[in-house]
């Protein structure tokens, strides 16, 4: 199949609920992002004829990362992240810096909040009108945000403002499917809001039909996801914790959806 019409970004389920992905960024060479297993990857690259040069991982946990060994092994292709805790890691990047794929160029973005030296990747949007792409994951979810395993509440919420300042268009590929639980949960904060039962009802659709509902932008992830409003009005009123900051708000949001 080398070489035939696809939609560059590949998505590869993986271990129950993780996402691993490739993007092709021309006809015979890809990139993978947090490959938690190898042989799924294997079998794409094989099927549609491609080499694999670069593995971008966006933090240590072995879930992003037990596919990366044998990976390398094989291909010979570099590994790149952010923390020198990655396995097999060739370059550890930081804020700001640019990946260079074929055409394709990539900003490092560090996100510190779920591990201390997380980063997400965004593929920046072509001239030939293509929107961006952000890798995110386990920092922002669908409809939902990571745990705080190595950092507090403050740091993570200022990662997410951070992603939520790229173009409204953005396509956001998160590292799990948590979205139906995420939209679950965020109705039990707002039961009334119709966006979110709106959500909620396109994301189930598909998955009764076998399928994936497709990726949202940062813009609806900017007007839907609760942790990125944790600043609005209606969501401090819906907490009853008007006069809070954000960061607050954003951590009382948190500690429930860990309850949930």
């Amino acid at each position: 199949m080398a070489g035939e019409a696809m939609d560059p970004v590949i998505t590869v389920p993986a271990l129950g609920d993780n996402f691993i992905y490739l993007y092709r960024y021309d006809q015979r060479n890809a990139f993978a992002v947090d490959p938690g297993e190898s042989s799924a990857v294997l079998g794409v690259l094989r099927r549609y004829g491609l080499n694999l040069t670069m593995i971008l991982v966006t933090h240590h946990h072995w879930d992003h990362v037990a596919g990366v060994d044998e990976l390398k092994k094989i291909s010979g292709c570099e590994v790149i992240g952010g923390d020198r805790r990655i396995r097999s890691i060739d370059h550890v990047v930081g804020d700001g810096q640019i990946l260079e794929a074929g055409d394709v160029r990539i900003q490092v973005i560090a996100t510190p909040g779920h591990t201390q030296a997380a980063v997400c990747y965004h593929l920046q949007p072509s001239k030939a009108g293509k929107n961006g792409i952000l890798w995110t994951g386990d920092t922002l979810f669908i409809g939902g945000c990571g745990r705080l395993f190595e950092c507090d509440a403050r740091t993570m919420w200022d990662s997410l403002v951070k992603l939520t300042s790229l173009p409204d268009e953005t396509v956001v590929y998160c590292g799990h499917d948590y979205t139906v639980e995420n939209y679950e949960f965020a109705l039990t904060i707002e039961p009334d809001n119709q966006a979110l039962r709106k959500r909620l009802q396109e994301t189930r659709q598909p998955q009764q039909a076998g399928g994936r509902a497709a990726p949202p932008t940062i813009l609806q992830e900017r007007t839907t996801n609760p942790f990125l409003r944790a600043a609005s009005p209606e969501l401090k009123a819906a907490l009853n914790m008007h006069d809070a900051n954000a960061v607050d708000v954003f951590a009382e949001l948190r500690r429930r959806k860990d309850l949930f």
